[in-house]
């Protein structure tokens, strides 16, 4: 049972004593909050995605999903939950996508300032080999647009110093990131490999990461959405996104 009057919002930015499931606008399903973004009203009267949950005003929530956000701006959801006129981009499940990216964008370079990653394919191959690194990577990360060579080598020698003879691995995969991307992130250029290393920031940025690739496979591959619901250490991988 919810803890508000209203089914469609909430009554402010989220705090230690607010809610932890809420009810998608568009499906009415109650699930997690970590499971849906926020969306608010701005000043302007424009509608906004909240990923921070830290926005004032009250806040309609909708699944964490391309196509659930798409759905709400084609059914003018946003209109009925907040119970007046408001203004909504007709690109708003892209421009999400795009803030979620960035936000992904955002926690690498932090973990890269912070001491928490090593870039390029022999660093991260001297990373995994070396019995004390290891201990310290927390995932590998590929470039969505690298060749397959390199990251089968990589996973092998996961493998190796693991010993794990089958297709699962001892931590994440993330491959959400073009290179560009990860160009922008770790300030060098032509990034394919890195490896993350413990830390607060490395978990920001796989926290990041997986809220990416849930909004943009939750609904056509269930797997990772029960991946993200059932354990943290999972394989997070993603494709270049679709228009809706």
């Amino acid at each position: 049972m919810l803890a508000f009057a209203d089914p469609d919002l909430d009554n402010g930015p989220r705090t230690d004593r607010s809610a932890t499931m809420r009810m998608c606008a568009v499906t009415r399903e109650v699930r997690p909050i970590d499971e849906l973004i926020r969306f608010v009203v701005a000043p302007s009267g424009e509608v906004i995605p909240d990923l921070k949950r830290k926005l004032p005003g009250r806040g309609l929530w909708v699944s964490a999903s391309r196509r659930a956000v798409a759905e709400a701006v084609r059914r003018n959801q946003f209109g009925k939950g907040f119970k007046r006129d408001v203004r909504v981009a007709p690109t708003l499940a892209a421009d999400t996508e795009s803030l979620l990216v960035r936000g992904a964008i955002e926690a690498l370079a932090m973990a890269a300032k912070a001491g928490q990653v090593v870039s390029g394919f022999g660093k991260v191959e001297d990373a995994l080999a070396q019995r004390q690194a290891q201990v310290q990577v927390r995932a590998l990360i590929h470039a969505s647009d690298g060749a397959a060579d390199g990251i089968r080598k990589l996973d092998a020698v996961v493998r190796q110093k693991s010993g794990i003879n089958d297709e699962s691995k001892p931590f994440p995969v993330v491959s959400a990131l073009t290179s560009e991307q990860l160009d922008l992130a770790l300030g060098r250029s032509n990034v394919i490999h890195a490896a993350l290393l413990a830390g607060p920031a490395s978990k920001t940025f796989l926290s990041r990461s997986q809220t990416l690739v849930q909004y943009r496979m939750a609904d056509d591959d269930k797997t990772a959405g029960n991946a993200a619901k059932n354990s943290p250490i999972q394989t997070v991988r993603t494709r270049t996104t679709q228009q809706d």
